[in-house]
């Protein structure tokens, strides 16, 4: 027999074994390999960006990828020598699922009228939880917290989180964030002996992260009394907010309220029979607006606020100008430790880390527009220009624009680049920024998000219609598609982006929270008269000194003046070193 006879021969043996063993080009259901869930932990691990498994197939509706009934599917058995196809072993049907889609899929209100919503969204789209490091109870427990008894070891109820026994772990990351937050822990050190804040009684309204109970506690070791609600519903860690529980705080606040959770919050915190506040601390104007509408009188015995950001700021001056402004208010966002470490450092490492974390996609090459070059746009831009993205900017004011055109990037209008680009990101303070008209026209894929405080600045409210269709792919993810197949990636709902999606740096964070804390202290022991009703920038030698608080990290020293230079510039050797015009 020639060898060609031969090699044919066993090329057709093999062909027919390969038949037998793999139909429809399948791994062998006799040798299944082990369910992907089962080698994961128990607590997901959210530095690492979820499996594409997480992602629905194109194409396939999101119910077929979770489908609970026995049907057998091509290539779900093997085949016998006769071509019968035998029922595969039951490890292979166990359904691929992450700890954290369980939650998300399966979440349903626990009661009617918690939640509205239009035919057109998914139940899972309406329940999103942060990305952040959290650690979760992996228990299926969907009872709303407003709804649950909780007591902390001390007996105390007042308070309302998502789960009181996650205090452990939110205290390893309160440890971890004063580690970085040297400014914090030194005015913690310094002024705890004085008690500056005695008698104080602070009402708050901010994320609820690590590194602000940091400040909340700092303030509590300076002698106030704190009740604290959380500003964004997705920014909340829920093992923090049970931290501080356990502590003694009593914080209203969990990952993923509803907007009447979110009211509902700040009301508990307010309204509370003997005890009313005598400070604000707010983040965005939300807990200022809710006094003003429900407890007005409540202004006769607060002596001011503290605002740091920029639409709770614009709130601020809108009520001054109208004259309507109760009591002297601190605009924390715009004094220089704020404005340019806070928004611009923070945002320009977080924009990297919440696209990331929610899209794994790669930077190099991607057509990016910034809506607003301001310092957070600046901040974005100059991350994503590094990461080499294309990057083009809006802008309204002559002057960012040209700083925008001197660093290099090209001034468009939204409208103009639309059809092409692959993230829209918006961080103006404005609202309305992307519309529906500019929704419809972008093109498929294009990741739409948001930088700024409020989800005002993206018309998400003009995509809850019945013809489009919302997808939940993975936390703070939705797909919006359109009739034609068309679809966009949101993230956080048009929410504030790192603090929904990623985390900020805690260095930064401790920059912001210390200006936070001396404007307090120097609202609540002002004299009177100090302060009228109206807003007022942080005193420049508070800002200098919150820098220098902060300068020993860095083994920095600065250089002194001499009292001949002192004179020949008419300065105090120890400062102010600027006078309030100077742009820095």
């Amino acid at each position: 027999m020639s060898v060609q006879v031969v090699t044919a021969k066993m090329a057709e043996v093999e062909m027919k074994d390969a038949t037998k063993e793999k139909p429809n080009d399948v791994v062998p259901a006799a040798a299944p390999a082990a369910p992907i869930n089962a080698a994961l932990p128990s607590e997901p691990d959210n530095n690492t960006a979820l499996s594409p498994l997480s992602q629905p197939v194109k194409g396939v509706p999101a119910s077929a990828m979770k489908r609970s009934d026995p049907a057998q599917r091509p290539g779900d058995g093997a085949a016998s020598p006769e071509g019968a196809v035998s029922e595969a072993p039951r490890t292979v049907k166990k359904q691929i699922q992450f700890a954290d889609q369980k939650r998300e899929f399966n979440k349903r209100p626990t009661k009617i009228g918690r939640r509205s919503l239009s035919r057109s969204i998914s139940q899972s789209s309406t329940d999103s939880y942060s990305s952040a490091a959290s650690y979760t109870d992996s228990s299926d427990d969907e009872t709303s917290p407003r709804d649950k008894q909780q007591k902390n070891s001390k007996g105390s109820s007042d308070f309302c989180v998502k789960n009181i026994k996650q205090a452990e772990f939110g205290r390893r990351e309160i440890e971890i964030a004063e580690q970085e937050m040297p400014a914090l822990m030194a005015l913690r050190k310094r002024a705890q002996g004085e008690k500056p804040l005695a008698g104080a009684k602070i009402v708050g309204c901010t994320h609820i992260t690590a590194q602000t109970a940091v400040l909340i506690e700092t303030l509590g070791a300076l002698g106030a009394q704190c009740r604290w609600a959380a500003c964004n519903i997705y920014s909340t860690l829920n093992e923090v907010a049970a931290a501080l529980a356990e502590s003694g705080v009593p914080v209203f606040s969990w990952k993923g309220e509803s907007e009447d959770d979110f009211w509902w919050c700040i009301d508990r915190c307010v309204n509370v029979e003997g005890w009313q506040p005598n400070m604000i601390l707010d983040d965005g104007g939300d807990l200022t607006h809710w006094i003003y509408k429900k407890y007005p009188n409540m202004f006769k015995k607060i002596k001011g606020i503290v605002e740091e950001s920029v639409t709770g700021v614009h709130r601020l001056y809108q009520l001054s100008k109208a004259g309507k402004l109760c009591v002297p208010a601190m605009n924390v966002n715009d004094s220089v430790t704020k404005q340019k470490f806070d928004n611009l450092y923070c945002c320009r490492e977080s924009i990297l880390d919440g696209l990331k974390r929610t899209t794994d996609m790669m930077f190099g090459g991607k057509q990016v527009v910034v809506c607003g070059y301001g310092e957070v746009g600046k901040g974005c831009c100059a991350a994503l220009k590094a990461m080499g993205s294309i990057v083009y900017v809006t802008e309204i004011d002559p002057i960012c624009a040209l700083q925008a055109c001197m660093d290099g990037f090209r001034l468009v209008k939204l409208n103009e680049v639309i059809r092409q680009v692959d993230i829209v990101i918006t961080c103006t303070g404005n609202k309305n920024v992307v519309t529906r008209e500019h929704l419809d026209r972008m093109k498929n894929g294009c990741i739409v998000c948001n930088m700024g405080h409020s989800n005002t600045e993206i018309d998400v409210a003009s995509l809850r219609t019945p013809e489009l269709t919302w997808e939940r792919v993975r936390s703070q993810v939705d797909h919006v598609i359109w009739p034609d197949g068309k679809r966009i990636v949101l993230l956080a709902e048009g929410r504030l982006l790192n603090l929904s999606c990623s985390t900020v740096p805690t260095f930064v964070l401790s920059i912001t929270a210390t200006t936070q804390a001396l404007a307090l202290i120097e609202l609540y022991n002002a004299p009177e008269g100090r302060y009228k009703q109206d807003v007022y920038l942080l005193p420049k030698k508070m800002d200098e000194y919150v820098a220098s608080l902060h300068l020993p990290t860095f083994d920095a020293h600065l250089t002194e003046l001499s009292d001949e230079q002192a004179k020949y510039l008419g300065l105090n050797k120890n400062g102010p070193f600027k006078p309030n015009y100077y742009r820095y």
